[in-house]
């Protein structure tokens, strides 16, 4: 009978489980389609004349083109996708360079102090950014480094570096230390320690640091806008050139924004595997 009346409450909580099952997988669908509205419209407005665009409502049934995709490219994208690609990829090899000996410093081989450097690094994100942009414009301009790719590089480097630190910090602490004790009783340095030990094993959390730095420097628009100009600016501040004062092309704008997102669609389809690992790394214990 105790057999009998344990089955049933186990049929009734299974039953029970499926039925919430269904509940969050349609809740599950429903917010999924909620963020994918968005770039679904954006899509559908990049192939329609800018007539046709700026309706309200807009015409569903409004023919189709790719005129704003070719204007987009006759434009001065190109450049701007390159000085995006510079900034974001030079940007993103530094601060994995010094974030690694760093998290290391800090994670496997604490130095004295190590908890309040990491206090001091994390207190360096609580400023707002846009509380430190007349500074920064300042010392840019007493220097000659306006409209500079290159000082652009190294502001995207400090910009970057505390996240990178802290995520980096959290993975080291993920790895055996008996590995690496047993690389240095066998006498490898610590140059080799990191290259043969630490660096394969953190390669999951490397990968996931470089691909949030690298959509952090992609998408950083507000001291791009303010610290470059014709030479230096970016594909984000490419963007804000649909918006004239003879109005807001908003076909050109959903073509152009199409376009600038393809890089970063792209190396986190590349990346996925590794930032699945690198994110799960330091979850579980």
């Amino acid at each position: 009978m105790a057999e009998q009346g344990t089955a049933k409450r186990r049929a009734t909580a299974g039953r029970r489980g499926n039925r919430w099952g269904w509940v969050l997988t349609l809740l599950a669908w429903m917010f999924g389609v909620l963020f994918v509205l968005p770039v679904a419209w954006t899509v559908f407005i990049s192939f329609h004349r800018e007539v046709d665009a700026a309706t309200a409502p807009p015409d569903l049934l409004a023919p189709l083109t790719t005129e704003q995709y070719g204007r987009v490219m006759n434009g001065r994208i190109v450049p701007a996708l390159l000085n995006s690609a510079m900034t974001a990829g030079f940007s993103t090899v530094l601060v994995v360079l010094l974030a690694v000996p760093a998290a290391y410093a800090t994670a496997v081989k604490p130095i004295r102090g190590a908890k309040g450097v990491l206090q001091w690094v994390l207190s360096t994100k609580f400023l707002p950014l846009v509380g430190a942009l007349v500074p920064v414009y300042v010392a840019f301009q007493k220097l000659g480094l306006l409209d500079n790719i290159w000082a652009l590089i190294v502001f995207y480097t400090g910009m970057n570096l505390p996240v990178a630190i802290w995520m980096m910090h959290s993975f080291l602490r993920e790895i055996p230390k008996d590995i690496m004790a047993a690389a240095e009783v066998d006498g490898a340095s610590l140059l080799r320690i990191l290259r043969s030990v630490v660096l394969p094993l953190a390669m999951p959390g490397i990968a996931a640091t470089a691909l949030i730095c690298f959509i952090l420097s992609w998408n950083e628009f507000m001291f791009a806008l303010n610290l470059t100009g014709t030479v230096a600016g970016t594909s984000s501040v490419f963007l804000v050139s649909f918006i004239t004062s003879e109005g807001l092309f908003i076909a050109q704008l959903s073509a152009a924004s199409l376009v600038v997102s393809i890089p970063v669609v792209i190396a986190g389809w590349v990346a996925q595997d590794k930032l699945v690992q690198g994110l799960s790394l330091g979850a579980v214990k």
